[in-house]
C-alpha cells in the first residue's frame, strides 16, 4: 500500500479504508469481515449484533446535543466484486487490497479497489469512532452479499432497526442523490451436451479476447463495450463447426460485471480457412470498437499436443450453442420513456464455462418496472430454451420507485447548495441498490443514496477520487449535524 494513503484527507475515513481492504471480504464469504467489524464495535465501546441474515447492526447513542433526534440509519454493504486484471495471480481470499495515490485517484495494483461500497462503508467506521462531529442516534446497518444477489438485505429480519430515515451510501457520482434504482432477476442456464473426438493430429489452439473494459452490468450497460462471450461466440459463428470445433469455453468474472476476457480452446478442422476468417472478423471487430475499447486484443496460441484424441463439442450441438450465444439479448433492452437517458431496462451476459460435456452460463437482467424485468430475462432464456437447455430464474430482487416527497431529500438538497454553491442532481439509477429491497421489509423508509466520484467499478482499473471523497464527507457530517 501506497504510504502517501493513510495520509490523506479525512484521515479517519482513509485510514478506515485502509484498514478493511486489507481484510479479504469477497462476496458470499464475509465471515473475516463480519468478525472485523464486530471487533470495531467492541473496540470503540458499541454494540452489535448479527441477525439470521448474516448482516451487522451497530447502534451508537447521539452525542449530547442531538439526543432529542430522530435515528438515522447508514447503510453500506461488507462485500466486494474480486477482478484481477489478465495474466495477474491474486489471491483474494488470503490477500488485502494493494493500493497506491495517482494526483487525485486511490488505486489498486492490478484488481478492483473495494471503493465499492468500501469508501461508504469506511465512511459509517470512521463516524462510528469519532467523538468530533454531532450526530443524531445512529444504527448503522452492513449487508452481506450485496453484489452477488443481495441475499443479505433479503433475509434483513423485521424489529430490528428502529429509525425512519436511511442513508445508502453506495452511490458512484458526487454530483447526484439517487432516489431509485432498477431491480434485477439471475438467469442460470446449464445443459449437457454431446461430444466428438478429433485426431491430435490436428492443431489445437487457445483463441484469447483480453483487454476490453469491463465494468459494472448496469451503470455500463448503454455504452455500448464488448462483451468477451459475444465476441468469442461471433468469430465461432463466422467460422463454423467444420473448421473450428470448440473443446471448452471460459470467460466472465462475476456476475455483475462486463466481461472483460475470455478463453476458447478449439480444434482445427481447418487450418488455411480458420486462419482467413479469424483475420477477417478481427479486422472488422477492432474497427467497430476502436474508439470505445482501445486495448482489446485477440489472438491465438497454440496448445501443448494432447496423449489422445481431443474432445470437442459434437458438431450440431456447437451449431446450436453459438446460435445461441448470437441471439442472446445483450446491452439496453429499453430506455425508459419516464426519464431521459435512463436506461429502463438490460441484461448482461455475465459468465460461461464450458467443458466436458457440461455447460453453465448465466446472466444478470434488470429493470426498473417489474413487468418490463420479467421480460428481459425471459428474452434472454429464449434461445436457450431452443436449444433444450435447463433455465432457472432466481427470486431476484426489487427496484427502489423514486418518492415525490421525501423529506430527507430536502434536507440534503439544501444542504448541498449551501455546501458547494450550486444545485444537486436528483435521478434513478440503473443499477441495483439495496434500497428497494429493505423497504419491503421497512416500508415507510425515507431513503436516500449518495456516494463519492468511483471510476470503472467492478474492473481492475477502478478509481477512487481524493477530492471527491472529502467533498463526500463534508456532506455526510453535515446531514447527520442537520
Amino acid at each position: 500500500m501506497s504510504p502517501d494513503l493513510r495520509s490523506l484527507e479525512p484521515r479517519l475515513l482513509w485510514n478506515c479504508f485502509a484498514d478493511l481492504n486489507a481484510v479479504p471480504r469477497p462476496s458470499k464469504h464475509e465471515a473475516r469481515i463480519v468478525a472485523f467489524v464486530r471487533d470495531f464495535a467492541q473496540r470503540h465501546g458499541l454494540t452489535s449484533v448479527v441477525d439470521s441474515g448474516g448482516n451487522v447492526i451497530i447502534t451508537k447513542p447521539a452525542t449530547p446535543d442531538r439526543q432529542d433526534r430522530p435515528t438515522i440509519i447508514l447503510q453500506a454493504h461488507l462485500d466486494m466484486v474480486h477482478k484481477a486484471a489478465d495474466g495477474l495471480t491474486f489471491d483474494f481470499d488470503q490477500q488485502g487490497i494493494e493500493m497506491w495515490v495517482d494526483g487525485d485517484w486511490v488505486r489498486a495494483h492490478g484488481t478492483t479497489l473495494g471503493a465499492d461500497n468500501g469508501l461508504g462503508f469506511a465512511a459509517i467506521l470512521a463516524i462510528l469512532s469519532s467523538t468530533d462531529f454531532p450526530h443524531p442516534p445512529i444504527e448503522a446497518l452492513f449487508t452481506i452479499d450485496e453484489e452477488q444477489g443481495m441475499s443479505g438485505a433479503l433475509a434483513l429480519q423485521p424489529n430490528l432497526l428502529i429509525g425512519k430515515t436511511l442513508l445508502n451510501l453506495d452511490s458512484e457520482e458526487d454530483d447526484t442523490f439517487t432516489i431509485g434504482c432498477a431491480g434485477g432477476i439471475d438467469t442460470l442456464i446449464s445443459h449437457t451436451y454431446p461430444e466428438s473426438t478429433h485426431s491430435i493430429d490436428h492443431p489445437f489452439i487457445a483463441l484469447r479476447v483480453t483487454g476490453l473494459r469491463g465494468g459494472h452490468s448496469g451503470l455500463q450497460i448503454h455504452e455500448g463495450r464488448a462483451n468477451a462471450i459475444k465476441l468469442i461466440a461471433r468469430i465461432l459463428h463466422a467460422c463454423g463447426e467444420e473448421v473450428a470445433a470448440l473443446n471448452s469455453l471460459h470467460a466472465g468474472s462475476a456476475r455483475n460485471a462486463i466481461p472483460a476476457q475470455g478463453t476458447a480452446q478449439i480444434v482445427l478442422l481447418d487450418p488455411s480457412r480458420f486462419e482467413a476468417i479469424f483475420s477477417r472478423e478481427v479486422t472488422q471487430i477492432r474497427e467497430e470498437f476502436q474508439l470505445i475499447e482501445p486495448h482489446l486484443n485477440i489472438s491465438t496460441q497454440p496448445l501443448e499436443p494432447q496423449l489422445g484424441p481431443i474432445p470437442t463439442m459434437a458438431a450440431a450441438a456447437q451449431k446450436n450453442l453459438i446460435l445461441a450465444l448470437q441471439s442472446v439479448t445483450n446491452g439496453v433492452y429499453r430506455m425508459s420513456p419516464i426519464v431521459s437517458g435512463l436506461v429502463e431496462a438490460s441484461s448482461n451476459l455475465s459468465l460461461i464455462a464450458l467443458a466436458n460435456g457440461r455447460l453453465d452460463c448465466s446472466g444478470l437482467q434488470r429493470s426498473s418496472v417489474d413487468s418490463s424485468k420479467q421480460d428481459v430475462a425471459a428474452a434472454f432464456a429464449a434461445p436457450f430454451h431452443l436449444i433444450g437447455a435447463q433455465v432457472q430464474h432466481d427470486a431476484g430482487y426489487p427496484g427502489w420507485s423514486p418518492s415525490a416527497s421525501s423529506p430527507i431529500l430536502e434536507v440534503m438538497r439544501s444542504l448541498y447548495r449551501n455546501l458547494f454553491g450550486h444545485e444537486v442532481k436528483v435521478g434513478a439509477c440503473h443499477a441495483g441498490l439495496e434500497c428497494g429491497v429493505i423497504a419491503k421489509t421497512y416500508p415507510g423508509l425515507d431513503m436516500i443514496s449518495f456516494g463519492p466520484n468511483i471510476h470503472e467499478a467492478h474492473s481492475e482499473k477502478e478509481c477512487a477520487s481524493i477530492s471527491s471523497t472529502q467533498k463526500f464527507w463534508k456532506l455526510l457530517t453535515a446531514v447527520l449535524a442537520a
